[in-house]
């Protein structure tokens, strides 16, 4: 039996990215490979957090593997990595190894996706990371890793207001909080209390509405894909929530990107709560190393009437492999994958380099690179998590309808009665 990381939704860190392809080679290379026996593997990627980390695995892979060369192309920032990987099909540049996020990516690409249950990684990936790319009898992706989110806090700020994080378990809790916080914000340097990115609908849409809809679907990503129709059981909770955040955010959020959200505010000190993940930890770390070591924190958000207040943990993003590539691509591709999370090299790579949590077992937890994982993994082992099932939302609903009509709401555009008629009316077209 694999180690317990059940009911785990899965999804995709909405790689919303600028552009920015950093290929070295492509097909041109494939057929200049040199002797008949080498071969090249193309990998088109989302990731760009460790794309350089990435990019220095490879090379070492390849110092152990003569005659093989792995091209590795990565879009990341804020633009739609879905959008670029159909471009990159389209013009017959074809990659061996991709990212899929979920059941939609897979009805999408699965014309494409070769089944991976002869990898040595499939072995060993972690129990529920495998649910949201399993199709009948077939596995059809690896998982990258895994990354939760919550309320990012600043600890010192919370020590001097005198606020207990762990007293944080209802609603009318962080409400009081915030209040706290709000009333003392001069003395306690802050611009404001919180810094909502309404500018970016995959933190609002994708993000903060999965808080209120897991519950919805058991914490089911398959179940949400399947899902007919949308009730929004807690959509007076999310009111709440969005309210909070709108009424103590540095303004205006319209205009409030993950760039000020993150380098220019919560980094600097100048507010004391943020919605956002583990992934984060290196954006905070290369602003001020001390503030992330020590004084960053993350809590669950509340929602009344679900019992216990949990970590929203899942999986990313999953590595699929083109069956449409030849037999020796694609045994050389999944070799490369199964010695990036297999081998010992590999894996001190994937803690140390990538920083990641391991969705695989075979790992030393103790050796997880930075204290926000290190929290989003406590929660983990001890079974305080949620599901991811944004991946299960109909295509574009999540960012282009939920997130778009956020945007309006707190712009005073539309009610918030017109919002969840707009939205459940779109779920529900979309699903007949």
């Amino acid at each position: 039996m694999k180690k317990g990381w059940k009911r785990i939704g899965l999804g995709l860190l909405a790689a919303t990215a600028v552009l920015s392809l950093t290929a070295c080679g492509g097909s041109k290379d494939k057929k200049e490979a040199g002797k008949a026996n080498d071969v090249t593997i193309d990998v088109f990627q989302f990731k760009v957090e460790f794309n350089e980390q990435f990019k220095s695995a490879a090379k070492m892979y390849e110092e152990e593997n003569p005659g093989v060369k792995i091209n590795i192309s990565t879009v990341g920032g804020g633009d739609d990595y879905g959008a670029a990987l159909k471009t990159k099909f389209a013009s017959g540049d074809e990659p061996d190894i991709f990212n899929i996020g979920g059941p939609e990516d897979l009805k999408t690409w699965e014309k494409s996706l070769a089944d991976v249950s002869d990898t040595k990684a499939f072995g060993e990936a972690l129990e529920g990371t495998l649910d949201g790319v399993t199709k009948g009898d077939e596995v059809l992706g690896l998982p990258y890793n895994m990354e939760g989110y919550g309320l990012l806090y600043n600890k010192e700020v919370f020590k001097k207001a005198g606020i207990d994080s762990t007293s944080i378990k209802t609603q009318a809790d962080l409400r009081k909080a915030v209040e706290t916080l709000d009333k003392d914000k001069e003395k306690l340097g802050l611009d404001a209390v919180f810094a909502f990115p309404a500018k970016e609908t995959w933190i609002t849409g994708l993000h903060g509405a999965n808080l209120f809809l897991a519950p919805e679907f058991d914490n089911d990503v398959n179940k949400a894909y399947d899902a007919k129709e949308l009730e929004f059981k807690y959509n007076k909770e999310f009111k709440e929530y969005i309210d909070l955040q709108q009424k103590y955010s540095v303004q205006p959020t319209t205009s409030l990107d993950y760039s000020k959200q993150m380098e220019e505010l919560f980094s600097n000190g100048k507010v004391a709560l943020t919605q956002q993940g583990n992934w984060v930890y290196g954006t905070i770390d290369e602003i001020d190393p001390e503030f992330a070591e020590t004084n960053v924190g993350i809590l669950p958000v509340p929602i009344d009437g679900v019992s216990e207040q949990k970590l929203p943990v899942g999986v990313p993003n999953y590595w699929a492999f083109n069956k449409n590539s030849s037999d020796k691509e694609q045994e050389e591709a999944k070799k490369f994958i199964d010695w990036l999370y297999t081998s010992e090299q590999g894996k001190k790579t994937v803690i140390e380099d990538f920083k990641f949590i391991p969705a695989y077992n075979g790992y030393d937890a103790d050796k997880i690179a930075d204290p926000l994982s290190k929290e989003v993994y406590d929660y983990s082992s001890k079974g305080n998590t949620t599901g991811w099932v944004f991946m299960g939302y109909p295509t574009d609903w999540g960012m282009n309808v939920l997130g778009a009509g956020i945007q309006k709401y707190v712009s005073e555009e539309a009610s918030w009665e017109e919002l969840m008629d707009e939205v459940t009316k779109s779920w529900n077209d979309s699903r007949k």
